[in-house]
């Protein structure tokens, strides 16, 4: 009997777990790993991050499998340019994004030469130094690096490899109303808004990035153990992220 009991106990214990991570998950915080590098240099690849799932309210994407109790969005609270957003991409509204809020609705947006202009304003940048990092090839690729400040004062890093990439010319766009335009920091090599993703639904958003809790660079080889401790990224671990 006692063992039957043991075991009872044991079980329910894991279904509370279990049960208690959810809630977590659905309502307060859930975890991302970034897989790319569009949002060089603010995010690495193999950077693990929290997301609040209450900042911006809950809609169906905020539950697991977006499963579809309700729709649109409940106990709303509007992103802020320049907040970094986790949203499900509207072509499939089942992969997980990341980019940074540039055009709120009603805000109109363009690029000309790279320069990147909101309400017919030019948004200023200043260069500092290069930023290198190393391709798929394990090859150094250098980039410009700029601060750019969006309108409202937010500040961040972006990098451009030229003015005069693919995506360095845009045409202007109004964001309608319920939607938001959305960027990668690594402007030249982000599939955003300007590209596939489009405008992105305020139902689609599922939180806002908040700090990082793992980082690892995947460079090393994993049948190496005695190299994983170099592969910690230690200066990145519970940075916030802006």
């Amino acid at each position: 009997m006692d063992k039957e009991e043991s075991l009872g106990d044991t079980i329910k214990t894991i279904v509370y777990a279990i049960l208690i991570a959810i809630v977590i998950r659905t309502l307060w915080f859930e975890p991302f790993k970034i897989p790319s590098g569009s949002m060089y240099p603010t995010l690495y690849v193999g950077d693990y991050l929290f997301v609040s799932k209450y900042t911006y309210g809950y809609s169906k994407h905020s539950l697991p499998w977006s499963i579809p109790l309700f729709e649109g969005r409940i106990w709303k609270d509007a992103p802020k340019r320049g907040d970094v957003v986790v949203f499900k991409y509207p072509r499939d509204n089942r992969t997980d994004f990341i980019k940074r809020v540039i055009g709120l609705p009603g805000d109109t947006i363009k690029l000309e030469n790279g320069r990147l202009f909101i309400n017919g304003q030019k948004v200023e940048r200043e260069q500092i130094e290069d930023f290198v990092m190393r391709n798929e090839m394990g090859n150094a690729e250098r980039y410009r690096q700029y601060i750019e400040t969006l309108p409202g004062g937010v500040k961040h890093r972006i990098l451009e490899i030229s003015d005069n990439e693919d995506n360095d010319e845009f045409s202007e766009v109004k964001v309608p109303q319920g939607t938001y335009f959305m960027m990668g920091d690594n402007r030249d090599r982000s599939d955003d808004s300007r590209v596939n993703v489009g405008f992105v639904p305020e139902e689609n958003l599922v939180g806002k990035a908040r700090f990082l809790f793992f980082s690892h660079n995947s460079e090393e080889p994993w049948y190496k153990p005695w190299t994983w401790p170099k592969k910690i990224r230690w200066s990145r671990l519970f940075n916030s992220i802006h």
